[in-house]
């Protein structure tokens, strides 16, 4: 069964209050929590953005090279995300429509088949 990533970038968040930013966190919460009890939910993180970075690392000579700043030039910033594993594109679909309305805000959805398959099938990594 493929997993999905529902994904938005921080940069389509327009401006929001402390107490709007809030109310957004209650209803995403929410269908989170119906997706824990769908058993759909794998892993979801949210807040993201420029001030989460840890580090970048590029190869130079053949070695990873570790730097705290300044990082990766990029005009986008992941701002939240939540992988689900559902049987189908529809299913996706479904989720991320409940994540645009509760945050109104668009959302992005990737099909792929991670770890998650492999693991359920006995195959290695």
């Amino acid at each position: 069964m493929p997993e999905y990533l529902i994904a938005f970038n921080d940069e389509w968040v327009p401006h929001h209050t402390a107490e709007q930013l809030r109310e957004k966190g209650i209803a995403s919460r929410a269908v989170m929590a119906e997706m824990q009890a769908a058993d759909v939910l794998i892993f979801s993180n949210g807040a993201l953005d420029r001030s989460t970075a840890l580090c970048s690392v590029e190869l130079v000579d053949g070695e990873p090279v570790f730097t705290d700043g300044p990082y990766v030039e990029t005009k986008e910033h992941l701002g939240g995300f939540a992988v689900v594993d559902v049987p189908d594109d529809a299913a996706a679909r479904y989720w991320a429509g409940r994540l645009a309305k509760a945050l109104d805000w668009p959302q992005e959805v990737h099909r792929f088949r991670g770890p998650g398959e492999a693991r359920r099938n006995g195959a290695g990594t």
